[in-house]
């Protein structure tokens, strides 16, 4: 065991909200600060402590250079004009920089790029870190990778090839390479020559999910909120409306089952635009499924909206939930399933690449298709929809499961063995 207080420097876009990328960081946060090291924050939008973070707002991708870069790189084709070649190296130099004063001001030993060198959503921010981490050839990093670009068919058309290869990821002696799936291991191993650790998503199953009858009184109202009949079947689609979640099918899958239906929606758009949600609210009206869009009373934590209304929190919503839906052409992990085994909820998946690789052959009971839906999974839904004990054995099972395979437990020994390795303990 690293028997000295480490202070780790958590390096992000963002850390806020309920996206993947967020939800992930703070587990491994608390696993190291239960370990008893001190853990700082460098970022475009943060929701930690004052005291342990530096913001600085062109590390977020939404900031409005950076995502002109961005779009600028992936729209244009096989050239880049100089101009956007400077934008990136003066934001580079830039990033770089602050990069650096976080380093010195929280006298960081380790540094953990959430992502950053993975995707590149933020160019100049994997290339500034890139170019530190070469002039800093003895700061060891973990790089936890959430999704690689080219696992995302948009980041293909490119002008920058150059700076994909140098930077997401970059091949440094000091960086430790995690990924959340044993197909990212792969692939980075095949396209870079690197090796990985393996370290999954993970939920706290060492407690019981609270149920409908044990929730406060904050959270007991979620179905009259959203007007929600009890005889209307409560179904959660919790993700972010965005094409590769494939919500049509959920859509799809619901109109057959022809009973009362509410589908609801969690999360907004925002990252990818608005199209794809213009297009689910006219096919969901076509297809005659009642689906609710509520994602501005649906956040990471409790609250009020401008107009006064109950901003929920996701623990609040699950345990009402029937049924959850999850009919994503891609996933890089599957929070979203987890969490429906965490809360003991039966779930539809497509066969996503990672669900079928890693997390189905460990005997996970769900309702699966293979990309579109056919008879028998309507059946299925109405079968585990209409008996209640073979609904009960399923997610226990399926509890079980998840407990054994996607704990803290797990997080903890493993974060807990690469610290070793890293310093050589």
């Amino acid at each position: 065991m690293v028997n000295k207080e480490l202070r780790i420097g958590f390096v992000m876009t963002r850390l806020s909200g309920t996206d993947g990328v967020s939800l992930e960081t703070k587990k491994w946060d608390k696993v190291f600060q239960e370990a008893g090291h001190k853990t700082f924050y460098i970022g475009g939008e943060l929701d930690t402590p004052p005291e342990e973070s530096m913001f600085v707002e062109e590390f977020h991708f939404q900031h409005p250079d950076i995502k002109e870069i961005h779009d600028r790189c992936f729209q244009n084709g096989a050239s880049r004009s100089p101009e956007v070649n400077q934008m990136i190296i003066n934001y580079q130099e830039r990033l770089k920089k602050a990069l650096y004063t976080f380093i010195e001001k929280f006298e960081i030993d380790l540094l953990v790029a959430e992502n950053v060198l993975t995707i590149p959503m933020n160019i100049p921010l994997g290339l500034g870190l890139t170019q530190l981490l070469a002039e800093q050839n003895q700061l060891p990093v973990i790089a936890h990778h959430h999704d690689f670009y080219w696992e995302r068919n948009r980041f293909i058309s490119n002008c920058i090839w150059d700076y994909l290869n140098a930077a997401f990821p970059p091949t440094f002696h000091q960086v430790s390479h995690v990924v959340i799936n044993s197909s990212a291991g792969h692939q980075l191993a095949h396209r870079k020559g690197l090796s990985s650790t393996l370290i999954p998503n993970v939920l706290d199953f060492s407690s019981e999910p609270p149920t409908v009858d044990s929730l406060d009184e904050y959270a007991s109202d979620v179905r009259e909120t959203f007007e929600i009949a009890d005889d209307e079947l409560f179904v959660l689609q919790p993700t972010r409306i965005v094409p590769r979640k494939n919500i049509e099918e959920a859509i799809e899958l619901l109109s057959y089952l022809e009973r009362p239906v509410k589908l609801l929606i969690s999360h907004a758009s925002g990252d990818e635009g608005y199209e794809y949600e213009n297009h689910l609210e006219r096919y969901a009206d076509h297809m005659g499924v009642d689906t609710l869009f509520v994602s501005d009373q649906i956040g990471h934590q409790r609250g009020k909206t401008e107009d006064g209304q109950k901003i929920y929190s996701l623990d609040d919503i699950y345990p009402h939930a029937d049924l959850v839906t999850y009919p994503s052409d891609y996933e890089g992990f599957g929070n979203a399933f987890i969490e429906t085994i965490y809360y003991k909820k039966p779930i539809v998946v497509n066969n996503y690449s990672v669900f079928s690789m890693d997390i189905k052959p460990k005997g996970f009971e769900v309702i699966d298709f293979d990309g579109y839906i056919k008879q028998e999974t309507v059946t299925k839904t109405r079968e585990v929809i209409d008996d209640p004990e073979y609904r009960e054995k399923m997610v226990e099972k399926n509890f079980r499961l998840g407990r054994q395979y996607y704990s803290f437990n797990g997080l903890r020994r493993k974060l807990l063995t690469l610290l070793d390795d890293i310093f050589g303990i």
